[in-house]
């Protein structure tokens, strides 16, 4: 089944289960979240996002090549300055597949439709390796940076794979594979395989970690 949300593509691959912070002044995007504001149910001011393959994001120029899934996305916290922009935090729902994108009469509006998570279960040899892979990149970065994530990790697959896909040090391309593998058990492989070159990297190299020139930082509109 085919929807239409609200677009907002960004420079950046964002992930189910994730928080964003955003800042929004470009006037299309101003325009999306006003429109969402009037929602009056906050759990119904939903958008999507894609991230932009190829092209900027602001400008008559923006969004010349688009990956074709993206992640439908909650707008959760607002704060509006004086001159008319904002600062928003959303968190990704789920996956979305974008058909068709519209320029609209005042924001980006996209036919899309709902990609489901797979369901089969996730061999605990795969979880160890992901959990274990991930504890040595965060012990390897505790002399050289801030810890890329704070807390237990989570136990349900689908959200640990998320998880390590967020905080993983990766160019687009390779965020963007992790986004569109069918299932977590998939996505917990191939983030533990990368999450293993960049230690190798690491070691190779300690005083350049791959982390500070690969890391795909979230962008403003």
């Amino acid at each position: 089944m085919t929807d239409t949300l609200p677009m907002f593509p960004l420079n950046s691959v964002l992930f189910p289960g994730v928080s964003v912070p955003l800042t929004v002044f470009e006037d299309r995007y101003r325009a999306l979240v006003h429109h969402l504001l009037r929602v009056p149910d906050p759990a119904e001011r939903v958008f999507a996002s894609v991230a932009i393959r190829e092209g900027y994001e602001v400008g008559d120029h923006g969004a010349q090549s688009l990956y074709r899934v993206g992640v439908r996305l909650q707008l959760t916290e607002v704060e509006a300055h004086p001159d008319g922009t904002f600062d928003v935090v959303a968190v990704g729902l789920d996956r979305i597949g974008l058909d068709r994108l519209e320029s609209g009469e005042t924001f980006p509006v996209g036919h899309v439709h709902a990609l489901p998570e797979g369901t089969d279960p996730v061999d605990e040899g795969v979880l160890e390796r992901a959990r274990a892979t991930f504890s040595a990149y965060r012990a390897a970065l505790s002399d050289i940076r801030t810890d890329p994530y704070s807390g237990s990790l989570p136990r349900d697959p689908s959200y640990l794979s998320w998880t390590l896909a967020a905080c993983a040090p990766l160019p687009m391309p390779e965020r963007q594979a992790l986004l569109e593998a069918e299932d977590a058990a998939s996505r917990l492989v191939m983030v533990t395989d990368l999450l293993r070159s960049e230690l190798r990297a690491m070691n190779v190299i300690p005083s350049l970690p791959a982390t500070e020139v690969a890391r795909t930082r979230w962008s403003p509109n």
